[in-house]
């Protein structure tokens, strides 16, 4: 099973390359769904990396593939930029999951 990633910057790309990780850069919701769908026709690829930003673009695609796929893991991964994720995120996501506040 290989990797793909799927970034909206070509430096993500470029350090995934120089793991040996191989990938395409989008920048639209087009082009994201459009490597979304060759990924999962692909039987060789497993894991699939893709940006924060692009997961944001097309989130319905995403979710479906991960709920869906049995093969293909879809891992949202940070750009050079940071996660984008506030500082509480995870508190806010038990607090909405469990209706628990921590």
């Amino acid at each position: 099973m290989k990797f793909q990633v799927i970034s909206d910057n070509i430096d993500t790309l470029v350090g995934m390359r120089l793991a040996g990780i191989e990938g395409v850069i989008a920048h639209e919701p087009e082009e994201v769904q459009k490597a979304l769908t060759e990924a999962v026709d692909d039987p060789t690829i497993g894991v699939v990396l893709v940006t924060q930003r692009l997961v944001s673009l097309c989130p319905d695609l995403v979710y479906d593939i991960k709920l869906n796929q049995h093969r293909l893991l879809i891992v949202e991964i940070p750009d050079r930029h940071g996660s984008g994720r506030e500082e509480d995120s995870i508190t806010r996501y038990v607090r909405e999951a469990i209706g628990v506040k921590l």
